[in-house]
Parts: structure tokens; C-alpha cells; sequence
């Protein structure tokens, strides 16, 4: 008799059969892609290779090369090999830092940075996407068939604009996003530190571009993110930069060419990560014109260089801390990853900072993919875990209400998947449309933040001011990508928007937009207070003329004079230049004494209305 296999719904008709997922890190210099095989995440590697692939694509007469073969042609053909290429995902034109050196052609298109290459002008997208095609190959070669999904992972400080630009380069590469994953949570999956009964840590990620602090608490399984902090711009490659600087003013030299360029900054990066294992480096290259560059630096000189940058990578550690309210002593374990961290300067001030041993046994270049790579085995369905992984918005988000305020709807630091509803309403009597304008940042007023998108919710029933009903929904995924709807709820009609800002937040207006929300905390206060007396004033000034229309009848002359005063008393405040807290006092002073000299002409409406309704009506109908 044949025996057959029955397979619970929804499972694979080969119970047997797993799906094949991977996880990758695309780095500012090197990305792997890694997988789980027989319950261990493996890094997975080509031709010899263990698996560091470094992100450059070289672009040439139709061809594309990454990895090994395209960092080759970085010196001899610098304008079209194109290295750390993420530092420019999600960002603008004007973001650009003219002080650093460049052999890129930058191409301004509507604001958006491209670079013109031998096959055409491309995108940052579009040169992620190849580096994600070719760590698909690898992924193929090794498992002889296609991923059916991929953990893709971010640095925890990307904003939405970043965040879209990587999914949309693993969409156009061909990969089903399953999802995007901080970096830092990525690097405690692959500690472990999941398996731990509860604890904190401090995951501290310092990449080749970028720098990402995260600090994360193991309670009652689940994995939450209390804090992020971070530069987007900050890294390895700034430390290779201001040494190549050095060179230069050592050497005296000038008038380099592209060559030259890419020669002394590949040797500025080659002489940094000698000096983690040698206390001096000497080097000899010759340039164009035959001229010789023959130094010796020291690991002292290093550090007396990068002093800044290195506390400019302490600082953010600084400020996690105090976003999550912690001290020191209550970091259980911190985690290094990133290849930039192997910098002796960096982790000696970690060390000294925490008083502590550091966590640095997983090879910090390959922790980040294997911890994708245990997180996409868990999300294909393919192993179960009693641990919920909850990252956080690193900014709050909202949006403008009437007087140019913002109403925050998710608090920054909130965990994320995360959904939260508020309802709104008219502000003006027969309002048929309600333009939404999302918003972010700490500030009180629209004008201080940052604006993120705008959509209308048109049809709403024309109905007396504050009477419509809109619930406006803010949506954030696991990937921190966020979606706003609006319905009116009598009708049913809605609108919504995926926000897919244009550019993303430079480290500056992330830094300028926390540090300004505390140094100006007190003005913005009160800037909303007089903002939100105007207006309650404009309301019932709107109010009580319309009223005055209708029953004009059942007011004295004397009252109507009083009424006119006060109206024109409290239109004059409004373009009054006075002191904010002596402005809001005035205002809402003229509303109460407006309230008080209408309240007898209320009540005779109110009497008027009532009268109305009774009329031609008998008791037994009431």
C-alpha cells in the first residue's frame, strides 16, 4: 500500500522541504551574504573568498563588475569605479561634502544625486541594487536555487527616505524583502544575547560610513530597542580621509590627479588597519610625474589626528544613554561590529568609558549577516522563537494642525511595528476638504520641523465646524516605513499616502532637530500656547458674527456695542508685537470677557431653539 504524506494547510506539500532564506549586510565598504544551514548561519563565499565582498561597482563600456574585480580598477579608472556608495542612499544634492576628495562626475537631477559613468548616468539605487544582484549570485551559487526572501539590513538611524532607497534597490535586484533589520539588533541576534534570560546591552556599530548606537533590553522575551543614536555620516572612510590629508600636508603635495587621489586615499586606508597591529607604518609610492612619497607614521601621530573624529564617535554612545534614562553601570555587555571598530583608538575609549571587557569574538565584519541570516530563517517559517525583536522611530512623527502647530502621533524612541489613531475635525462651517501634512521632529510649530509628505481627504459632508469626525492613522512597519490614512467616519471616505519623502534628514538636522528640541523647549511651549489662543479666539469670534446674522433680533444695541468692542479688542492683539507670554494672557483675558458678554444673547438662542422645535408639537409626542 502506498503511504502518502499530508501536510498541514499552508505548509510546503514536502514537509521535509525548507525554504531557503538569506540575510544580507550591505555595508559602506564590504557586504556578505550569509544563510542557515543544519541550524548554524553560515557567511556564504565564492571563488576562495571568505565571503567579504567589497560594495564597489566598476562600470565600463557596457560591463559591470563588483566586488574584488571592480576595487581593482580603483586607481587606474577612479571616475568609474564607485565605492561607499551607501553614504549617498537617501540623501540630496545640496547634501553633498565638497571637502572631500571625489573623482565622480556628480549629475544634479531635480535634487537628486547621480553619477555619470562609462554606461550612462546611474543613481544610488540603482549601483546598490547591482551589489545586491551579485550577492543574490553568490547566494545561488552556494544553495543551487534562489532565496525565496532576504533580511536586508540598515542602519538603525536610517530615516524613511534610506529606508525606501535600500528596498527599493533589493526590489529592482530582484529579492523579496521579508525585511529591513537594524543593523545593531542584527549583531545581538548573532551574540546570542537573545538566549539570555534578560539583560541590557549596548551594540556599537561603526562601519565604513556609518555609525549607529543602539541599546537594546532582553526582558520577559522580548527584544526591545530602547534607544538609537548615530551619525549616517561617519565612519571608516572618514578616518582614511583626514589621514590622507595628512599625507598630503607631510608631503607637501598638490595639483593631484584622479589617480594620484585614489592611490594615496587606498594607501591611507591600508596604513590605518596596519597600525591596529603595528605600533609604526612606513610606505613608499611614486605619483604622476614620477613623484615619490616615502613617510612613516605612527600609531601616536594616528591618534593625535583622529582625536576628533573619535570623540565625535563617542558622542552618540552619550546621548543613547541618555535618551534611555541609563547610567553606565547598567550596560550588561556592550557589542562591537563593524570593521572600523577594530580601530585600537575607538576601542580604547570604549573600554575605559564602560570600565569593562568588550564583546568582539564574532569577527565584527560578518556579525551583522549572520544575525540577518537567523532572522530570515525565523521569518520563512522554517524555526520558531520565543523572542519578539522591537526596534524604535527615531524621531516623532505627526501632524500640522490649524495655527501652524504639530500634534505628535508616535512619539520618538516608540517601538515599532507600531500603529496609532487620533481623531480630528473641521475648523470651518460647510469644510468639505482637510489637507493632511505630515510632519518630523521635536518641535512645537511645523515651520521647526520637517515635512515629510501632504494628501487631502476631499467629500467630507458640509457640517458646522467641529462637528465631522476624521481619524487620521499612522502606520510604521517592521521595515520603519510609514503609511498615513484619513477617513471621515460618517461617510466612510478616506485617503491615505505612503510616505516615500524625496530625501532623507542629513546627521546634522537629526542632531539639530534633538538638540533644538530641548534648548528651545520653553519658547515652543509658549509659541503653542499663543498659537492655540488665537485659535479658540478666531473660533468664537467666527462664532458670535454668525450668530449676530441670525438673531439679531434678540440682542440690545447696548450689548452689540459691548460684543463689537471686545471683537475689535482682540482683532487688534492679534498683530500686536508684544512679549509671547504677555500676548497669550491679553488674548485669552478678551475671550472669557467675549464668553461672558454673549452668554445672555446664548441663552436666548438657546430658549429661541427650543421653542422652535416644541412648536406644533403636543406633550405625548415629547
Amino acid at each position: 500500500m502506498a503511504l502518502l504524506q499530508i501536510s498541514e494547510p499552508g505548509m510546503s506539500p514536502e514537509p521535509h522541504k525548507k525554504n531557503v532564506a538569506i540575510g544580507i549586510d550591505l555595508g559602506t565598504t564590504n557586504s556578505l551574504v550569509a544563510t542557515v544551514k543544519s541550524g548554524t548561519a553560515t557567511i556564504l563565499g565564492n571563488q576562495g573568498h571568505d565571503g567579504l565582498v567589497p560594495s564597489v561597482v566598476y562600470y565600463k563600456d557596457g560591463n559591470i563588475l563588483v566586488g574584488e574585480e571592480a576595487l581593482k580598477n580603483r586607481v587606474i579608472d577612479p571616475a568609474n569605479t564607485i565605492l561607499s556608495i551607501k553614504r549617498f542612499m537617501g540623501h540630496n544634492f545640496s547634501d553633498l561634502d565638497k571637502s572631500l576628495a571625489s573623482p565622480y562626475k556628480f549629475v544634479n537631477k531635480d535634487g537628486i544625486i547621480e553619477i555619470e559613468t562609462s554606461n550612462g548616468v546611474k543613481n544610488p539605487i540603482q549601483i546598490s541594487s547591482d551589489i545586491l544582484q551579485y550577492l543574490k549570485q553568490i547566494a545561488i551559487e552556494n544553495m543551487g536555487e534562489s532565496p525565496a526572501g532576504a533580511v536586508i539590513t540598515v542602519p538603525a538611524y536610517f530615516n524613511e527616505s534610506q529606508r525606501q532607497a535600500t528596498k527599493h534597490a533589493a526590489q529592482l535586484a530582484g529579492l523579496n524583502v521579508l525585511r529591513l533589520l537594524n543593523e545593531p539588533t542584527a549583531a545581538a541576534i548573532a551574540y546570542g544575547l537573545d538566549t539570555k534570560n534578560q539583560g541590557t546591552f549596548l551594540v556599537y556599530d561603526l562601519g565604513g560610513g556609518t555609525l549607529d548606537v543602539s541599546i537594546l533590553k532582553l526582558h520577559s522575551g522580548v527584544f526591545e530597542v530602547l534607544a538609537v543614536n548615530g551619525d549616517t555620516h561617519l565612519g571608516g572612510d572618514d578616518f582614511d580621509h583626514l589621514l590622507y590629508c595628512y599625507i598630503l600636508e607631510k608631503s607637501n603635495l598638490s595639483h593631484l590627479t584622479d589617480e594620484d587621489i585614489a592611490h594615496l586615499l587606498n594607501t591611507a586606508k591600508q596604513v590605518k588597519e596596519d597600525l591596529t597591529l603595528k605600533e609604526k607604518v612606513s610606505f613608499s609610492i611614486v605619483l604622476s610625474a614620477q613623484r615619490l612619497v616615502n613617510l612613516l607614521i605612527t600609531r601616536e601621530e594616528f591618534g593625535r589626528v583622529t582625536r576628533g573624529l573619535v570623540n565625535k564617535a563617542i558622542l552618540p554612545v552619550k546621548k543613547a544613554l541618555r535618551d534611555a534614562k541609563l547610567d553606565i553601570t547598567e550596560i550588561n555587555e556592550v557589542v562591537l561590529v563593524g570593521g572600523s571598530t577594530r580601530m585600537l583608538n575607538i576601542r580604547l575609549e570604549l573600554s575605559n568609558m564602560f570600565k569593562r571587557e568588550l564583546l568582539t569574538n564574532i569577527d565584527p565584519d560578518k556579525v551583522v549577516a549572520i544575525g540577518a541570516a537567523i532572522q530570515a530563517d525565523v521569518l520563512i517559517g522554517n524555526r520558531k522563537d520565543d523572542w519578539l525583536l522591537l526596534d524604535v522611530t527615531p524621531l516623532s512623527l505627526g501632524l500640522e494642525t490649524v495655527g501652524s502647530i504639530v500634534e505628535k502621533i508616535i512619539p520618538r524612541n516608540s517601538t515599532i511595528p507600531v500603529t496609532r489613531a487620533q481623531t480630528f475635525t473641521t475648523y470651518k462651517d460647510g469644510q468639505t476638504a482637510m489637507s493632511i501634512h505630515v510632519v518630523q521632529g521635536e518641535r512645537e510649530l511645523v515651520s521647526d520641523c520637517r515635512s515629510l509628505a501632504k494628501f487631502s481627504l476631499r467629500g467630507i459632508p458640509p457640517m458646522v465646524a467641529g462637528n465631522a469626525r476624521i481619524q487620521v492613522v499612522f502606520q510604521i512597519d517592521a521595515d520603519g516605513l510609514l503609511s498615513v490614512s484619513a477617513i471621515e467616519e460618517s461617510t466612510g471616505i478616506a485617503s491615505s499616502i505612503e510616505v516615500q519623502p524625496s530625501f532623507g534628514l542629513t546627521p546634522d538636522e537629526i542632531s539639530s532637530m534633538l538638540s533644538s528640541s530641548i534648548d528651545f523647549a520653553q519658547s515652543d511651549i509658549l509659541a503653542r500656547q499663543l498659537s492655540e489662543a488665537v485659535i479658540d479666539a478666531t473660533a468664537l469670534i467666527n462664532s458670535v458674527e454668525s450668530a449676530i446674522v441670525d438673531d439679531r433680533d434678540l440682542i440690545t444695541d447696548n450689548e452689540l456695542i459691548e460684543i463689537k468692542y471686545l471683537v475689535d479688542s482682540l482683532n487688534i492683539k492679534f498683530v500686536q508685537n508684544e512679549a509671547v507670554e504677555i500676548k497669550t494672557s491679553a488674548i485669552k483675558d478678551l475671550s472669557d470677557k467675549l464668553n461672558k458678554a454673549t452668554q445672555g444673547f446664548a441663552n436666548k438662542r438657546m430658549d429661541r431653539a427650543i421653542k422652535h422645535g416644541l412648536s406644533g408639537r403636543s406633550i405625548d409626542t415629547l
